[in-house]
């Protein structure tokens, strides 16, 4: 039912959100939230500093030519922790699918964007890009997660496109410009990527995050490379408090374990554990 409603839907569906983050005493408040159909916007309670929000599309999935664009302000020194309520499926279509996130982080804020992975079905085509203006002392921890499709039906990087984009930015400066092109034009992707089901880019930027990149880069620098390893993961650092991983891995379950376990400090940034609420 869900797909059928997806496939329901008018391509050239352009679905936009707004999301604005306020500093309110020990707490940060949601001050405005607005969504197009088919985007929905929900708002958990929590019991720490940070305001939640999940996204979610009416009918689970993008259909050819729907676009996605959430637009996130974080005031200074407000805390946001911005997630999806499951996988973003993108179905098969001639047109492709695009997803565009726009934040800007205040001085001295926090933004945690850590969607759940993408899995694009054979004959899709997606495009997504996150940019991001962190002004002074602000912080960011995000990532993007691809899993190989449908591997149990036989899509197994079955897609016919797949491009993501990050781009920070620092207080008017580049601090990052960072691409991934998947496209059987260039090869066929099964191969390309031998025995890997799924990848992921993460970036972790500011004071706030600082200490934990540097945990999170000296485990993957202490890891020796094995070319049998059912994942694989390399940091790259940027600047002085940046770091950019990226990771590889046999299946989905042992990346999003990989990942879930170099974020181990989620709580104690939000006083709370979004994980433990999914178990």
């Amino acid at each position: 039912m869900a797909r059928r409603g997806a496939l329901a839907r008018e391509a050239h569906s352009v679905a936009r959100g707004a999301l604005s983050f306020q500093r309110a005493g020990a707490k940060t408040a949601l001050r405005r939230a607005y969504a197009d159909s088919p985007l929905r916007l929900l708002t958990p309670r929590n019991h720490g500093p940070a305001a939640w929000v999940y996204t979610a599309t009416l009918g689970g999935g993008l259909v050819g030519g729907d676009r996605i664009l959430l637009e996130l302000e974080l005031e200074a020194h407000a805390r946001a922790f911005v997630s999806t309520q499951g996988p973003t499926r993108v179905y098969r279509g001639e047109q492709s699918c695009e997803s565009e996130v726009r934040a800007r982080v205040g001085a001295g804020a926090l933004l945690l964007l850590l969607p759940d992975p993408v899995a694009c079905f054979a004959g899709a085509a997606y495009r997504q890009h996150t940019q991001l203006e962190l002004g002074e002392g602000a912080s960011v921890a995000c990532w993007d997660v691809l899993t190989a499709g449908r591997v149990a039906c036989g899509e197994r990087w079955a897609f016919r496109r797949y491009r993501a984009s990050l781009t920070a930015r620092r207080e008017g400066r580049t601090l990052l410009d960072d691409a991934l092109l998947l496209e059987p034009a260039h090869g066929p992707l099964a191969a390309r990527l031998g025995p890997f089901d799924a990848l992921a880019t993460m970036l972790l930027a500011g004071p706030l995050v600082a200490e934990a990149a540097a945990q999170i880069r000296a485990r993957i620098d202490a890891q020796p490379l094995s070319p049998g390893a059912r994942l694989h993961a390399a940091a790259s650092p940027i600047g002085a408090d940046a770091l950019l991983v990226r990771l590889a891995a046999r299946s989905i379950e042992e990346l999003l374990a990989a990942m879930r376990a170099h974020f181990a400090f989620l709580p104690s940034l939000l006083g709370d554990d979004p994980w433990a609420r999914r178990m």
